[in-house]
């Protein structure tokens, strides 16, 4: 069983309530837009930490974190990508890779829209954690925990941080 800590769009800003929310979690999946390579740093120095980098994040994030990640997540595999839609409305390149490499769950970051959906024709769950940084049009800041055990996903919670 593996619990995981789901958020994207920091754009710079870490909330200090983010290591509780996570403190139970094995990992941290970052979608995206961290902001800057110290915030990235600081996650990772109490957690495992895969993530993608975002259309702000500098030569530090993108150095470190590529465009599109592809992994098994015990008997899950996972695509993320910082911009990619949503069901059914993918942009044409995530469409490309989700045919390609037929993910079980499909996280992006970019839209500041926290949504959970199943698409039933790419029999895909899509997790978009919202955005948890104070830059932006969102009016709540969110983040997703969420368990995968063997290939089931799970005990998904959201987590509302306040307003932006």
């Amino acid at each position: 069983m593996t619990r995981i800590g789901l958020i994207s769009d920091t754009h710079g800003y870490l909330d200090d309530a983010v290591s509780g929310y996570f403190k139970e979690c094995d990992e941290v999946w970052h979608a995206g837009d961290f902001g800057t390579g110290g915030l990235a740093k600081k996650l990772k120095e109490k957690k495992s930490v895969k993530g993608v980098y975002g259309n702000i994040d500098g030569q530090d994030i993108r150095s470190e974190f590529p465009e599109q990640l592809v992994f098994m997540c015990e008997e899950v595999k996972v695509l993320m990508r910082h911009i990619g839609g949503y069901p059914p409305k993918y942009n044409p390149e995530t469409r490309k890779e989700l045919l390609i490499h037929k993910p079980q769950l499909f996280i992006s970051g970019h839209s500041h829209i926290l949504k959970i959906m199943y698409d039933d024709k790419l029999h895909c769950l899509h997790m978009n954690p919202g955005a948890a940084g104070k830059h932006g049009w969102q009016k709540v800041r969110t983040l997703i925990r969420f368990t995968i055990d063997g290939k089931d996903i799970k005990d998904c919670e959201v987590i509302e941080l306040g307003p932006r």
